[in-house]
């Protein structure tokens, strides 16, 4: 009988330690850094390495305002020129995006990582050059002439709101490898006479619905301003 008090009292002891030990757990809070995060996109001079009639750069940036709520926006400047098959073109321009994203991913503890939908509002203020065309006419016999004018048409913007799907992982302390998608479609855009608007900076290749696909992928450092427990 006394062996039987004793079982009882050590498995009651027991259970009040796992108790006590679970409590205690339960109440240690886990810090959440907030704070500024900046990279850039490193597609964009990978792209320049192979392409010299592609100059681009694009520096990112976010800051976490609520716990699943971040702040974003991208900067860049694009040279390029393109060539299809019945004009040459070059463009140049800077542009800006801003918005939100909401991380949609839930972490274990410890883990920073995201996989996020956000929406943008892009502007860009660009010009264009037209360095050559050849007229499109059907049913001659002869080659139509490559006209090279090299008319520069300046002043020239475009605005765009935009759905974004991306992701971030942590690979190191605080710095991310990141890749999103935009899917844009454009608001509104000043054009030069008798010549659309095929590339926008920041808005990329512009279909004929004036919509467009954008992607980066990005490397970025976390600056800690704030830590606050959950």
């Amino acid at each position: 009988m006394k062996q039987l008090h004793i079982l009882l009292f050590i498995i009651s002891s027991w259970f009040s330690i796992q108790s006590y030990a679970q409590q205690k757990t339960d109440t240690i809070k886990r810090q959440e850094s907030y704070g500024i995060r900046v990279g850039v996109d490193i597609s964009k001079p990978i792209i320049t390495f192979f392409d010299k009639q592609n100059k681009a750069i694009e520096v990112v940036g976010d800051i976490r305002i609520l716990n699943n709520y971040y702040l974003a926006t991208e900067i860049g400047n694009v040279t390029k020129t393109t060539n299809e098959d019945y004009i040459n073109f070059t463009t140049k321009g800077s542009y800006i995006k801003v918005g939100f994203n909401y991380n949609a991913y839930k972490n274990w503890i410890g883990m920073r990582n995201e996989i996020y939908v956000g929406l943008r509002y892009g502007i860009s203020f660009f010009n264009q050059t037209l360095n050559s065309y050849t007229p499109n006419s059907n049913g001659t016999y002869f080659n139509n002439p490559q006209i090279t004018p090299s008319n520069k048409f300046s002043g020239l913007n475009a605005q765009w709101y935009a759905f974004v799907f991306g992701m971030k992982v942590e690979t190191l302390k605080n710095l991310y490898l990141g890749a999103s998608v935009s899917f844009n479609k454009m608001i509104s855009t000043k054009e030069p006479e008798n010549f659309k608007n095929l590339y926008v900076p920041g808005f990329n290749r512009v279909f004929l619905n004036d919509s467009g696909v954008s992607f980066n992928y990005t490397l970025s450092y976390l600056i800690p301003i704030i830590k606050k427990k959950k």
